[in-house]
């Protein structure tokens, strides 16, 4: 057992939950998890013990996260050292209140009971690679502001890009000491592909092994950048480690990813389906019928040439010997288990099992 820390996660039952606390515990770490409900504590429990974790380390919190204090009586948590926050809303089509009681108000929370644990308390921030790196002088947003990038990002992105800035503008009014994490798109295990979410990309190659994928959107350098789930897992654990990470944010993915366009066809030949190859702009895809594209107007933002500053993450994974693991490999064998899975409509007892 690692007796120098004790992690306290929020959003332990969601999938990047559940592998930070596999790995938390897989480190000798006590663990608790804050869950709504104990109803969802039991399945968690179980899939930990299914994937080898030591259960004996494993705590557990009901905690509202809408509530005053979030239900939680910080006095409790005197030996606590890092606080993870993966909890929130990733779901397409929600309304803006909606989102923003998900995104917002939730991690607002977590910050404030951040700062009311007694001791020197490590936040670990989960945002996102598109909306990292707000200004937290931009808070509070005006109504006009909240109305126009909830308008032009659509409900999840804006609340996760005003979220990014709550929680910074929080933590430093609370003197919190903060993290902020920004993953690419979580895709599966790198060794067995298990994964149960099926968003963004994976509705993408959902359709296209269904054959229902008309065209590629975006053009030839279109880069819609992945992590593995463990990898990221791994990382989160190391940033309450070094003092360096204070304060800091860290786009996290791997810069191997191939293009869109390459990548599809990479998964595509793996499956022995047709790539089409027909690419519209995403200009043209957001003006078209989503009966013919198949696309989710929310997604569109993120099919982009963007790059991003991996720099720092790549520095900090090199010091505790962490490495990508092969992208290809991991691609594909995400692809399979979500096909063995059918897209989540199988049971995962019928899909290869995770470690």
């Amino acid at each position: 057992m690692n007796s120098n820390r004790q992690a306290l996660v929020f959003g332990a039952a969601g999938f990047i939950g559940r592998w930070l606390v596999k790995e938390l515990l897989d480190q000798g770490i006590p663990t608790t998890a804050a869950v709504r409900t104990v109803a969802r504590f039991e399945p968690l429990r179980d899939w930990l013990a299914a994937h080898g974790a030591d259960v004996g380390l494993l705590g557990v919190v009901e905690a509202d996260l809408a509530a005053d204090g979030i239900g939680l009586n910080s006095d409790t948590f005197v030996h606590l050292s890092e606080i993870y926050n993966v909890a929130g809303a990733y779901a397409f089509g929600m309304g803006a209140d909606e989102a923003r009681a998900a995104n917002v108000d939730t991690s607002r929370s977590v910050v404030e009971f951040a700062a009311a644990v007694p001791g020197d308390v490590r936040l670990i921030h989960l945002s996102g690679y598109r909306v990292g790196g707000q200004e937290a002088a931009s808070v509070p947003w005006s109504e006009q502001k909240r109305r126009h990038e909830y308008k032009r990002l659509g409900a999840y992105e804006a609340s996760k890009v005003e979220s990014d800035a709550v929680v910074q503008a929080a933590a430093q009014k609370l003197d919190v000491a903060l993290t902020t994490a920004n993953p690419a798109s979580v895709i599966g295990h790198s060794v067995t592909g298990e994964s149960d979410q099926i968003l963004g990309l994976a509705t993408t190659v959902r359709d296209l092994i269904a054959g229902r994928l008309p065209a590629i959107p975006g053009g030839s350098r279109t880069f819609v950048p992945v992590v593995t789930v463990d990898y990221l897992a791994r990382f989160l654990t190391l940033l309450p480690v070094d003092e360096e990470t204070r304060g800091k944010s860290y786009w996290i993915l791997d810069d191997e990813t191939p293009v869109l366009p390459e990548l599809l066809q990479l998964i595509g030949r793996h499956h022995g389906v047709r790539v089409p190859r027909l690419r519209i702009p995403v200009g043209i895809v957001k003006r078209l019928p989503r009966a013919i594209t198949h696309a989710d107007p929310e997604t569109l933002s993120f099919l982009s040439p963007d790059r991003y500053p991996t720099g720092p993450a790549k520095r900090l994974a090199e010091q505790h010997g962490l490495a990508q693991p092969d992208i290809t490999a991991a691609l594909t064998r995400w692809s399979d288990y979500l096909v063995a899975t059918r897209f989540g409509q199988a049971s995962v007892t019928s899909a290869p099992r995770g470690t």
